[in-house]
């Protein structure tokens, strides 16, 4: 399935998922309020939910709660996260940027997936515009792929990991590159150069759907960005070095993970205009699109919003 939060005519924000690619349904209005109103609320309990929504034949016929695409306005489709942690898990993009900046290849990534957090009250959904920071003008796009947490688990092995993931769901991670450069000079970070404006959506897809395109380290997923209908990056998820299992062993250790928190992978090889260079395509301006693309998880786009 494909899971939605949605904003309705008369100003109420729902959450529901996907119907024929054409419809929103509102999983609390669909249901006579035996499904939440919110995201996070389905996902505390997303299992006895599933399992009613399998069971449920009345639902498959049904047009209560159900409105045209047209008729609603995306948003994020978790817009309040329990936490937002962004991991660094594509070696391509990671050797890539440090030899632009002159640097080698570190050692110790190899050693163990890292993350840091950021600002899981600063998401934007899709076409929303995205404000660039008033001190920055080297503003980039980041292309990722996020999981969404669905169990609570504390110390996750790898190989257990999977029954913890709820589903998937396009991530761009905006990032102010001057800002980020000055702050990480001091050892610490990234924080102001990041904690504007994550983007996540159109929908968040479970990995049930995902099953048929499976490879040993997560999905065969094509991944690329336009930006103003160029394309500049290309990618796919199975380049990805450490796992989303791994990312959620490392994640978990020592510390609950809950349902409602997200998980980044960090940027996809070529995914940024960090890695790519300023001769490739300047930094981003007002006005600006920007449409990531991930295979059987949609499309997102924002657009730079005018100063």
């Amino acid at each position: 399935m494909k899971f939605i939060t949605f904003q309705k005519a008369d100003g109420s924000i729902r959450a529901g998922w996907l119907k024929n690619e054409e419809y929103a349904v509102d999983m609390h209005e669909a249901t006579n309020g035996v499904l939440p109103k919110t995201m996070l609320a389905f996902l505390e309990n997303h299992e006895f939910f599933m399992e009613y929504l399998s069971s449920s034949a009345k639902l498959k016929n049904t047009d209560k709660g159900v409105y045209s695409l047209s008729e609603v306005y995306l948003k994020a489709p978790l817009p309040n996260p329990k936490s937002f942690r962004d991991f660094y898990a594509f070696e391509e993009h990671v050797k890539t940027a440090r030899a632009n900046r002159g640097l080698d290849m570190i050692p110790e990534w190899y050693d163990i997936p890292v993350f840091y957090f950021s600002n899981h009250l600063s998401i934007k959904g899709p076409n929303e515009e995205i404000s660039r920071p008033s001190h920055s003008e080297w503003l980039d796009y980041e292309l990722e792929i996020a999981c969404i947490i669905g169990k609570e688990g504390r110390d996750i092995k790898a190989s257990e990991a999977d029954e913890y993931i709820f589903g998937y769901c396009i991530l761009n991670d905006w990032s102010a590159r001057d800002i980020q450069r000055k702050e990480m000079k001091v050892g610490l970070g990234p924080a102001k150069g990041k904690d504007f404006a994550t983007s996540t959506g159109p929908y968040i897809v479970t990995k049930d759907e995902l099953e048929s395109f499976r490879v040993e380290n997560g999905y065969d997923l094509p991944m690329t960005a336009k930006v103003n209908g160029t394309l500049l990056s290309e990618g796919n998820m199975q380049d990805i070095y450490y796992s989303f299992y791994e990312m959620i062993e490392r994640a978990s250790e020592g510390v609950t993970v809950c349902p409602g928190e997200m998980i980044g992978s960090g940027t996809v090889g070529s995914g940024c205009i960090l890695e790519l260079g300023t001769d490739v395509h300047r930094w981003l301006e007002p006005g600006d699109e920007v449409e990531l693309e991930i295979g059987n998880l949609g499309i997102l786009k924002n657009r730079i919003a005018n100063e």
